[in-house]
């Protein structure tokens, strides 16, 4: 028996509203609030995906031999060459280092790293 469930998941950010247009525009979750210092998304399937500003925020290096990065989200897809333009026409960033074949790593607006691997491969 689990102990709890997790319902959200909340990342520093520089520019809340900049995030929040963002992540919206990636995944089609709805806003369900929207202010400079907090946002956050929701999704069809009760999870929630926050933003909480940071004064003199400071995004995680990538590549990151120092693993200060701490965690990253992981989004499957169906082309990663396709998804990963798209994701870059909506405000991201392809780093030229990449991990392999099967992933593609990007950057949020506030330079979170988050990958996209083949939805495929998720069975």
């Amino acid at each position: 028996m689990a102990t709890a469930a997790l319902k959200m998941v909340t990342l520093d950010s520089s520019d809340v509203r900049r995030d929040i247009a963002f992540w919206h525009a990636v995944l089609g979750w709805d806003v369900a609030h929207e202010q400079d210092e907090y946002g956050m998304l929701t999704s069809p399937d009760g999870l929630a995906l926050g933003f909480g500003l940071v004064e003199g925020y400071e995004a995680p290096g990538w590549p990151n031999e120092n693993g200060s990065k701490q965690f990253h989200l992981d989004l499957a897809v169906d082309d990663l060459d396709a998804a990963a333009q798209e994701v870059v026409g909506l405000g991201g960033t392809l780093p030229h280092e990449q991990p392999g074949e099967t992933w593609r790593v990007l950057l949020d607006p506030s330079g979170h790293p988050f990958c996209l691997t083949q939805a495929a491969n998720w069975g």
